[in-house]
């Protein structure tokens, strides 16, 4: 599933980051990385940086964006040439115009199966922008986005060895009982079992039972988390019988109970805090979520808790856009 790996790369080194984490999961799915530098254009504020020759003279601008093509041209070289890269097949494209519509259009085109990219980094200019772009992707792609924190690596490894994790990987799925949330399920379970390879990975399902809204339907706390339970077991048991079942994974579940759906996610995830559990949860390496979701658990997934949760969490998220949804 995962056999074209986009990386959108910025000139820093949190943009850089991501590498690791693509080349282990390329490493895993014999799969191929596409590296994208998109490179600016000349624009209003370009005079103030360069003179005000450039707004009367084309050529000069052309000049510029020569000069940024053949410094794009000689980076992802570099990047190519880069350890971490090793035994990988790389391939690289340097598209000019806006960063998210680039890399949109170029997951589009490239018929990408992943993008993996850091949640901030410098364009050339030096302004922190990748966050902006980050929820731009990830909010509009019609592919699985991984949203890496920080420097990138982290928590999955604390080296540069992509050959084989630092520990188990552990990340949490969030449903909410519709097909929407569960369009994050697929996705993760081959990211999971190719960060986690050739050790055994996990899959946490999990819930966040919105106390304030079941309680007035149904009166009964007990009874919205028996139906919880029994609609994460049954989730597990439809995975494990089907294709993902042949996938090195454990499949766990989680509950908690909040009218603060992103917060309680975060808690979840970072914390293992959880009202009821399969298992001892500890955290999670990762948090899986769509961008759109309703259903029989009740309004779990609004794209702003997605977003919030993005916003907030320390850890990488995998945000798939359900097919409906595209």
């Amino acid at each position: 599933m995962l056999k074209r790996i986009l990386v959108p790369l910025d000139g820093s080194l949190l943009a850089e980051g991501a590498l690791v984490v693509a080349a282990r999961i390329a490493h895993a799915s014999d799969g191929t990385i596409l590296l994208l530098r998109v490179i600016g254009v000349p624009t209003t504020y370009t005079p103030y940086i360069y003179g005000s020759d450039m707004a009367q003279s084309p050529q000069l601008a052309q000049d510029l964006i020569d000069m940024e093509q053949d410094n794009a041209e000689k980076y992802l070289a570099e990047i190519g040439r880069l350890d971490v890269l090793a035994g990988i097949q790389v391939e690289t494209t340097i598209i000019p115009g806006s960063a998210g519509m680039s890399i949109l259009d170029t997951a589009k085109e490239e018929k990408v199966d992943l993008i993996v990219m850091s949640s901030h980094g410098e364009t050339g200019f030096k302004r922190f922008v990748l966050g902006s772009v980050a929820q731009y992707v990830s909010k509009h792609s019609s592919v699985p986005v991984l949203v890496l924190q920080n420097d990138g690596s982290a928590p999955f490894s604390t080296s540069t060895d992509t050959s084989h994790p630092s520990h188990s990987i552990t990340a949490l799925v969030a449903l909410d009982g519709s097909e929407l949330a569960e369009a994050s399920l697929e996705p993760a379970a081959y990211v999971v079992a190719a960060l986690a390879a050739p050790d055994q990975g996990t899959l946490v399902l999990s819930t966040v039972a919105n106390k304030q809204a079941e309680s007035v339907k149904r009166g009964s706390e007990e009874f919205m988390r028996d139906e919880a339970t029994k609609y994460l077991i049954g989730i597990g048991e439809r995975l494990q019988g089907s294709d993902i079942g042949k996938l090195n994974l454990v499949i766990e579940w989680a509950i908690e109970e909040s009218k603060d759906v992103a917060n309680a996610l975060i808690e979840t995830a970072e914390h293992g805090k959880a009202l009821e559990s399969s298992y001892e949860l500890k955290g999670c390496d990762l948090i899986a979520i769509a961008t759109h979701g309703r259903g029989g658990l009740k309004r779990l997934m609004a794209g702003s808790v997605t977003e919030k949760v993005l916003g907030s969490t320390s850890l990488p998220m995998l945000i798939v856009r359900p097919r409906d949804e595209k």
